[in-house]
């Protein structure tokens, strides 16, 4: 683990950002509750030093969608928890065109663009599934930024909990420095953020919903401004509708299951919700399997889990994909997690960059992850990942 050498890489890239000194800087985000923290801890710190932030939530690096934010020369670009795994071709893309930095913790691909720095702590020996979230990776840039960031470690807690391990490596640096500020306060998941008075765990919860449920209904930027300035009356509202509405798809989607099963091979189980989450964000196919890996009448333990939705054309604040697409996104219940973890199996991340290579884009981490396929291909994928598990 190179604590120097990220602390380096970080300092030459703020250096870079303040003589670039941009009116604007386009910040693009993924819409869990880790990256709309990590949203947040950027937004904030920028702010702070003068520089105008245009957030921009993208669910997946959808290659037309990268190529237009880098035609352009001059910009400034951050990426918060997203960008890692296509920093090669972000800096295809980029060809020096504009200062891109990426903070994440999802597994890395090399940046070659001089002017990409991947600040990724999984490039220093750190371990994005355990050690640190993209907001705390977010967090550690700010607070080099500006010591007085140090307020913003809240928001590194309340990403990470999206890591099962707990606040274990860098987060529990981080949980030790937001207590004895003043910053939180309690024990386990009883700790508070004392300026809002609210707990940290709850404040996660909230924002799985708002970002991913209400992706099309402008829940990234409210949830944002949550993060930053606390949860209203209204917020409450509006979170707990978006809530009702995903809970009857996933009882609607479990009937279905009890019913026809899972389908399997050897290797997979795995089911097609189509369009039955239209009008959400596709982060929540991801978070119905993760209730799945659970639900041991419905799934094989020995099995890895495939959810497949379709993926709505529009991107917001974008415009329209010109081709349909759908997302698999793959949760490993505990049984693969040993295999994985004593190196007999292969991870989920890396399972679907090879089922899926010349044709989809795939990013996460060994114990979940996702790829988004033409919507012709979807059980190529399966196919390819099949093949592969049994080689």
């Amino acid at each position: 683990m190179n604590h120097e050498e990220f602390g380096k890489k970080v300092a030459t890239a703020i250096s870079e950002l303040k003589q670039e000194k941009p009116k604007e800087v386009i910040l693009v985000h993924h819409d869990d509750a880790d990256g709309l923290c990590s949203a947040a801890v950027v937004k904030a710190a920028l702010e702070r030093e003068d520089y105008g932030v245009r957030t921009f939530c993208l669910e997946k690096i959808y290659p037309e969608v990268i190529e237009s934010l880098h035609e352009s020369v001059g910009r400034t670009i951050f990426y918060a928890d997203i960008g890692s795994s296509h920093a090669d071709f972000i800096s295809e893309c980029n060809a020096g065109r504009n200062l891109t930095i990426i903070l994440d913790h999802h597994d890395p691909t090399p940046a070659t663009d001089p002017r990409v720095y991947d600040l990724n702590l999984e490039n220093y020996g750190f371990r994005g599934e355990s050690d640190f979230s993209g907001a705390t990776c977010c967090y550690l840039f700010a607070k080099a930024l500006n010591e007085s960031n140090t307020d913003l470690s809240y928001l590194a807690l309340v990403g990470s909990c999206e890591i099962p391990t707990g606040w274990t490596g860098l987060n529990k640096v981080v949980l030790d420095e937001a207590i004895k500020n003043g910053v939180v306060q309690g024990e386990g998941k009883k700790i508070k953020i004392v300026r809002f008075g609210t707990r940290i765990h709850s404040l996660f919860s909230k924002l799985q919903i708002l970002g991913a449920v209400g992706y099309y209904e402008g829940g990234p930027e409210l949830g944002i401004k949550v993060c930053l300035e606390g949860i209203t009356d209204q917020t409450k509202k509006k979170i707990n509708e978006l809530e009702e509405r995903r809970k009857k798809v996933n009882k609607r989607l479990i009937a279905r299951l009890y019913r026809e099963r899972l389908k399997e091979t050897d290797h997979i189980q795995w089911f097609d919700a189509g369009d039955m989450y239209k009008g959400m964000g596709t982060k929540v196919i991801g978070q119905f399997c993760s209730f799945l890996s659970y639900q041991g009448r419905l799934i094989k333990p020995s099995k890895y889990i495939f959810g497949i939705v379709n993926v709505p054309s529009d991107i917001p604040e974008w415009g329209k994909l010109k081709k349909a697409f759908a997302k698999i996104s793959v949760r490993v219940p505990r049984n693969v997690q040993t295999l994985i973890s004593q190196g007999k199996t292969l991870g989920a991340v890396n399972l679907l960059i090879q089922a899926s290579k010349g044709f989809g884009i795939a990013d996460g981490h060994e114990y979940a992850a996702n790829v988004v396929v033409p919507v012709d291909r979807k059980e190529n994928l399966i196919r390819n990942a099949e093949e592969i598990l049994t080689a």
